[in-house]
């Protein structure tokens, strides 16, 4: 089945999309491959095992977890709400980014919390949860896998994921799960020198539409809408 999500995604032209297109090796865009960076991790033989979640998805940062389409709705109602979502919303920045380790993956993410950040969020949640069909039995039982708290199981059975509301953690994805201690940190100092020549304030002008065409097949733009 076809799903669609609601992430942030940087525009195309930047060189934070550039960044992340090469640090997972994919650019959701064109939807084509990207040569990995010359860094002691990407060097590492099993590099592309180790980034092959995230190429799943191309660079970016969760809005509203991916889903299917509920019986009835259309994909150009979906970009008709979208663009009605983003009428009137102003653009922001996030003044810092780092790159971290986070559980077992490492990640870009804001180095202090943003409220804008977790607003937008929030709002998309609630603002395109009446185009998300429930979740199937199969996507239930892979999401029960993880250990969650009560009320991320709550919002789970609720909003089809988990890490919603106060449990958002804004977050973009640069590796896939890295078991080792010492290789995950290699990773994580890695994408921090990638990071280093551009670090700068992030803006967010715009949420970005994706769809996947099946589970088997990576998730590609369908329609970047700026703010305003």
């Amino acid at each position: 089945m076809v799903r669609y999500a609601i992430y942030f995604m940087p525009a195309e032209s930047s060189a934070l999309a550039a960044f992340g297109a090469s640090a997972i090796g994919y650019c959701a865009a064109s939807g084509r491959d990207v040569p990995l960076p010359d860094s002691p991790f990407h060097r590492r033989a099993d590099a592309m095992a180790l980034t092959e979640e995230p190429r799943r998805y191309g660079f970016h940062g969760t809005l509203k977890a991916p889903f299917e389409l509920a019986s009835g709705r259309t994909e150009a109602e979906l970009l008709d709400a979208a663009r009605n979502f983003v009428r009137g919303r102003s653009p922001f920045s996030v003044p810092a980014m780092t790159v971290k380790a986070l559980s077992r993956f490492v990640a870009l993410v804001p180095a202090a919390h943003s409220a804008e950040l977790a607003e937008l969020a929030g709002d998309c949640v609630t603002a395109f949860e009446p185009f998300r069909a429930p979740l199937t039995d199969a996507d239930l039982a892979r999401r029960l896998k993880a250990p969650l708290s009560e009320p991320q199981r709550a919002y789970l059975a609720q909003w089809g994921y988990p890490y919603v509301f106060d449990e958002f953690r804004f977050h973009m994805t640069l590796s896939g799960p890295i078991e080792d201690d010492a290789v995950r940190s290699e990773a994580a100092s890695s994408l921090a020198s990638l990071y280093a020549p551009i670090d700068q304030p992030m803006p967010v002008d715009a949420i970005t539409i994706e769809v996947q065409p099946a589970r088997d097949q990576r998730f590609r733009v369908l329609e970047r809408i700026a703010f305003g």
